[in-house]
């Protein structure tokens, strides 16, 4: 699949790439074999990091009431020391140039500072047993003097100091130049963000925010990554980071972290390009008082919005009616198409075999909106496998999947498999599903009204859905605004979109100026 890339200022030559850094297998404590981990990224990521649980240097005490806590972690970090060279081997292996991207890496556990996830520039590494964070930092300081690149990523930031959240106070941009925002625990972007704290671990505090962060001067990016425990990298819904970079290669993924030019997705791959008086997202721009701010957007689903952030507040919304009333006429169908199964029976596996056709139009584009177990406790018994999923292109208009699904475990947690399809058209072109040997139809005309579903039997069966017909003038957004701020140095800008899906990006931020004031102002308008 080819990059998309835009034309955005300050995005020239850059293609974007999607991955997931932190998520979890049976290599420490989760479930699944590596190789399946990685074979299930290859389905929808361009890049990927399987991470294992290494050490937790203040572990509580183990305590008759604690002692199952304990135990399943000191057993994990075992399970990851004793099978670490074959993680590497297979780390390596799974890692080509151009096509998929690999990292090494491995979680640090921390009550005092918050968890970090280290990561090395290479398929190779070590598991550090430091006994504080700047012990962790001292050693990776020694590594780099031997040439060897490496990051210590806070993760799930939203649980506060003490309580295995960030704790800014020891924060340092040495080693983390992104801090991830998005995770199955949820999203930590500020405190008005969604997807709330609902793990046993506790509810989000604000002080653990991303938005706190930088308002006390920190600068750093926003990334996204599942944290999935049960070998499904990039499992849709969760948290993906998605970045700006030149080729898809371990050296340009790593820089495009590195210089911020990444930002962090729930689950598609809504493209978002930001700049502030030409300097793209991740920068720091000159001073200036005038402040032009160019936003670029497609997704792959209809805009519900698009957020522009100054220092935490918002200042500027482009809400649906307004996209709507901007969106010029479209001739023919240039758009999205979507399908999903699952639904059914919870606890009762349904295997399906889907092949989707385009006709009378074009198939542009595939993406996968797959996902794995949602299994992260110890589980009673272990299946054969983890991969449930695969699929491929079947002809130029064509691809099928070979799937199983197991109904949703609750009525707030999505367990469907399915694709977007970008296609090109009229309202005369077709989708066509064969579900399990049977085939359905419905033309873009038909799907421009609104989704159509089937069942597989009678009452709660399983089930497919033909999302409704989604065309390009909604899918799409382009901002240009002028912000007036006399004396604003200091000033960091992001954004936020949100689809009707109820699939979000963040941008990382671009700065203003080294240092100054950093409060809100209303002095935004449009450009002329």
């Amino acid at each position: 699949m080819t990059a998309p890339t835009t034309d955005a200022p300050g995005y020239g030559g850059l293609g974007l790439y999607v991955g997931d850094l932190h998520n979890h297998c049976g290599i420490s404590y989760g479930h699944g074999p590596i190789e399946d981990a990685y074979a299930n990224a290859r389905l929808q990521l361009d890049f990927a990091s399987v991470t294992g649980h290494g050490w937790w240097h203040d572990l509580p005490e183990r305590t008759p009431e604690l002692a199952g806590l304990v135990d399943y972690h000191t057993e994990g970090f075992a399970r990851l020391a004793d099978r670490w060279e074959h993680v590497q081997e297979v780390t390596a292996a799974a890692h080509q140039d151009g096509r998929f991207v690999t990292f090494q890496s491995f979680e640090w556990h921390s009550l005092a500072y918050g968890d970090h996830c280290v990561y090395f520039d290479g398929p190779r590494g070590e598991i550090i047993r430091a006994a504080d964070l700047d012990g962790l930092r001292a050693r990776l300081r020694e590594l780099a003097a031997q040439g060897v690149r490496t990051w210590a990523l806070p993760h799930h930031i939203g649980y506060g100091t003490g309580r295995r959240g960030i704790n800014w106070a020891a924060y340092t941009e040495e080693f983390a130049p992104v801090v991830e925002v998005m995770s199955m625990h949820g999203c930590a972007e500020s405190d008005e963000a969604p997807r709330g704290y609902l793990h046993t671990m506790g509810p989000r505090d604000t002080t653990g925010t991303a938005v706190h962060g930088l308002r006390l001067g920190h600068r750093f990016g926003l990334i996204g990554s599942t944290d999935h425990h049960s070998a499904f990298p990039g499992s849709h819904g969760h948290g993906r980071v998605a970045v700006w970079a030149p080729e898809l290669t371990r050296s340009a993924i790593w820089d495009a972290v590195q210089t911020r030019s990444a930002y962090a997705l729930t689950g598609d791959r809504i493209l978002l390009a930001t700049s502030v008086n030409g300097v793209p997202m991740g920068g720091e721009a000159p001073s200036a008082d005038r402040r032009r701010i160019r936003v670029t957007v497609r997704g792959r689903d209809a805009l519900d919005h698009v957020e522009v952030v100054r220092n935490g507040v918002p200042i500027h919304r482009l809400s649906r009616p307004e996209l709507l009333a901007a969106a010029g006429a479209e001739k023919g169908f240039d758009g999205t198409l979507g399908f999903a199964v699952g639904w059914g029976r919870r606890d009762s596996p349904v295997r399906w075999d889907v092949t989707l056709r385009v006709e009378g139009g074009e198939l542009r584009d595939v993406q996968p909106r797959l996902r794995g177990s949602e299994t992260v406790a110890p589980a009673d018994a272990e299946p054969a496998g983890y991969r449930p999923s695969d699929w491929w292109r079947t002809g130029p208009g064509e691809l099928r999947l070979r799937t199983v699904t197991e109904g949703n475990p609750n009525t707030a947690t999505d367990a469907t498999q399915g694709f977007s399809l970008a296609v090109a058209g009229d309202d005369r072109t077709r989708l066509t599903a064969t579900v399990n040997g049977v085939d359905t139809t419905y033309s873009v005309g038909e799907l421009r009204e609104g989704p159509r579903t089937g069942f597989l039997g009678g009452f709660v069966s399983g089930a497919y859905r033909f999302d409704r017909a989604v065309p390009g003038r909604e899918l799409t957004a382009e901002l240009d605004l002028v912000d007036e701020r006399p004396g604003g140095d200091g000033d960091f800008y992001h954004v936020r979109v949100r689809q009707l899906n109820d699939q979000w990006a963040w941008s990382s931020p671009t700065w203003v100026g080294r240092a100054g004031s950093g409060g809100p102002a209303d002095s935004c308008r449009r450009a002329g």
